[in-house]
């Protein structure tokens, strides 16, 4: 029996990666840890009455002890940008205490880690695409850094852990990923364009909309993910959708799908609100022979039935 810790396993990433966890062995068991400060109970539901499954409502960044586990995934973190300017010195605290913690959870039961880093810590990149050899410009103290140097720091503990303490760690940047579970009202990109399709309002974006997003189906993500986690690869890798597309060009794509008519509507663009952001994969290909297979247009059409749920009335 394989016992597996899963820290922010109520989040979109964190509950995907669960039964991802759950599904590719009858042997594996699941501890998911999760505050609720940004998950939902929710997305466990459906694991109520699953016996390989335990959850533990507890904040990272205070001490636990689970007793020994085979394998860790670090996803604990506010990650979209409404929740971080919201709990802008939790964010911090996750991927400071909150990492170090876990971390020594693995050092002392000698556990796999994989931790949940970001391409944030690219910032507004200079290079493009983004390959993981590149140092990122992030501004340390605009209202993303919150985010932003959490996960940074974070990447420096995981490299710490494995240098001086041995720990079998594993990083990857994660690109702009959605499916079923992304949080509505998260300030994310297809969340927003989704639900203000299927509303009949118009899609809000920011800038003149020649800014660009590379998107990721949740399931070619999570299927990176566990590669990787049975990979010997130690310094960060790269994952997402390697097609890129400018906001305007995403609007029409979830029109398309919504057959919505709604109009677009410009606001303003955020301070530090990258210009481009697009992975670099060679590395994905080359040491785990992955590379994602849903388009754009295919992975909106599966989040589409998701979707239209958060829009519908809830019955007493």
């Amino acid at each position: 029996m394989k016992k597996i810790l899963v820290t922010g396993a109520a989040g979109f990433l964190g509950s995907h990666l669960t039964d991802a966890l759950l599904a590719q062995s009858a042997a594996n068991s699941v501890l998911g840890v999760d505050n609720l400060s940004t998950g939902s109970l929710a997305n466990l539901a459906h694991l109520t009455s699953e016996p390989r499954f335990a959850f533990l409502n507890h904040d990272i960044t205070l001490p636990f002890d689970p007793g020994p586990v085979d394998y860790i995934f670090n996803f604990a973190s506010p990650a979209s940008p409404v929740d971080y300017a919201r709990l802008g010195p939790e964010t911090l605290l996750a991927g400071s205490a909150g990492t170090i913690n876990v971390l020594n959870l693995a050092r002392k039961y000698n556990a796999g880690f994989l931790h949940a880093s970001t391409s944030e810590c690219y910032g507004d990149p200079e290079v493009h695409p983004q390959v993981e050899t590149y140092w990122g410009r992030v501004n340390p103290i605009g209202p993303r850094s919150v985010y932003d140097e959490a996960k940074r720091f974070s990447e420096a503990a995981v490299a710490a852990w494995h240098r001086y303490n041995a720990v079998d760690t594993r990083l990857v940047r994660i690109f702009n990923t959605y499916g079923p579970r992304l949080q509505v009202n998260d300030g994310r990109v297809i969340s927003n364009f989704m639900l203000q399709a299927l509303a009949g309002q118009p899609l809000t974006i920011y800038g003149d909309g020649l800014q660009t997003r590379s998107f990721c189906f949740v399931s070619d993500l999570i299927d990176g993910i566990l590669r990787l986690a049975a990979s010997s690869e130690h310094s960060p890798v790269n994952l997402g959708n390697p097609t890129e597309f400018t906001m305007l060009q995403c609007a029409q794509e979830v029109l398309a799908v919504t057959g919505s008519n709604s109009e677009i509507a410009f606001a303003p663009l955020p301070q530090d609100d990258p210009a481009r952001r697009c992975p670099d994969i060679m590395k994905a290909r080359a040491l785990l022979g992955w590379e994602p297979k849903v388009p754009l247009r295919e992975g909106l059409q599966k989040s589409l039935a998701y979707f239209q749920s958060c829009l519908a009335p809830k019955s007493k």
